[in-house]
């Protein structure tokens, strides 16, 4: 029997001729309404996705010879995980695809935010040349503190291994503490930590899990990068400790006001007071959820896909 995969976003190349060389049909659908797809996707024995609607429990019932969906990224929040397993599809996601860009992504916001390089970029362009205010720090001495040793965590502290500093983890499942970074109790993790570092996938758990009393917990005034879910964090309440100095300085590559596509922020012109604090803010640094967005990691995604779909099916 043909097998046939539908595509709903675009991807490298290397995805359709990969899986075209195992044999499938590929097919693809950037611009159908998640109506007209639930239509059609019984024809189908695979569905690659992106991010561009929820795989809910509505469009799994209209499924009914789908074995697998692929996730062209590192989380499946956008999948009801549960139902999907019930109908006894797989579910493939590639966090190996995109981790090594994800942990220099980190590390380049970590040391912008020591070394004040984008607020001193745009003084130097404006005409200004203020070097004692633009005296940085070195992140040598310090300890960092990596929330989530999975894919992403790992390849953070991989990188920074060159650094005379101590790394420390917290995550909920044991033993994951390795070489590059030793597993502590979450009271130990805000006793000793300078850095925090979000490298999380989005659950119920994590939801909303950057609020104040978990930031008030912290000991010491610390620096605070997110390359992980947007809506990890409460944004106010990450503001009102920027204002305080509870948090020294934030590097966000994703953002609480993001759609669930990614590819936007806003549909109307009400930008939230906290919104417009940090795109103000000389110690705050802003990407627009590209961390793990590099012209290799597109390739490494693409064929880590096509490998763990060869693996689970041929």
């Amino acid at each position: 029997m043909t097998q046939k995969v539908l595509f709903l976003d675009s991807n490298h190349p290397l995805l359709k001729t990969g899986l075209e060389t195992l044999g499938y049909i590929c097919d693809e659908d950037f611009t159908s309404s998640k109506e007209r797809i639930e239509t059609k996707i019984k024809e189908y024995q695979g569905l690659v996705i992106r991010s561009r609607f929820t795989i809910d429990k509505k469009f799994i019932d209209s499924t009914e010879n789908l074995k697998f969906i692929a996730r062209v990224g590192a989380g499946l929040e956008n999948i009801d995980v549960d139902y999907a397993k019930s109908k006894n599809i797989v579910l493939i996601a590639a966090p190996e695809g995109n981790r090594n860009a994800v942990g220099e992504h980190a590390l380049g916001m970590l040391l912008s935010l020591f070394n004040k390089l984008n607020k001193a970029d745009r003084e130097v362009r404006q005409g200004k040349w203020l070097r004692e205010n633009n005296r940085g720090l070195e992140l040598d001495g310090k300890t960092v503190g990596i929330i989530g040793y999975g894919n992403m965590g790992k390849a953070f502290a991989k990188k920074l291994r060159g650094f005379d500093i101590e790394v420390l983890c917290y995550d909920i499942k044991p033993n994951v503490g390795d070489d590059n970074c030793k597993q502590v109790t979450l009271a130990e993790f805000q006793a000793k930590t300078d850095v925090i570092s979000l490298h999380t996938p989005q659950t119920p758990l994590t939801l909303n899990m950057v609020n104040k009393d978990f930031i008030n917990a912290f000991q010491k005034p610390v620096w605070f990068i997110n390359t992980a879910r947007g809506k990890s964090v409460v944004t106010k309440d990450l503001v009102d400790a920027l204002k305080s100095g509870k948090i020294l300085g934030a590097g966000l590559d994703v953002l609480e006001y993001e759609k669930s596509s990614f590819e936007h922020l806003f549909t109307d012109k009400n930008m939230p007071e906290a919104y417009q604090y940090l795109i103000e803010a000389e110690n705050v640094i802003l990407s627009p959820h590209v961390a793990g967005w590099t012209i290799e990691s597109n390739e490494k995604l693409a064929q880590t896909i096509v490998d763990k779909v060869d693996a689970n099916f041929s």
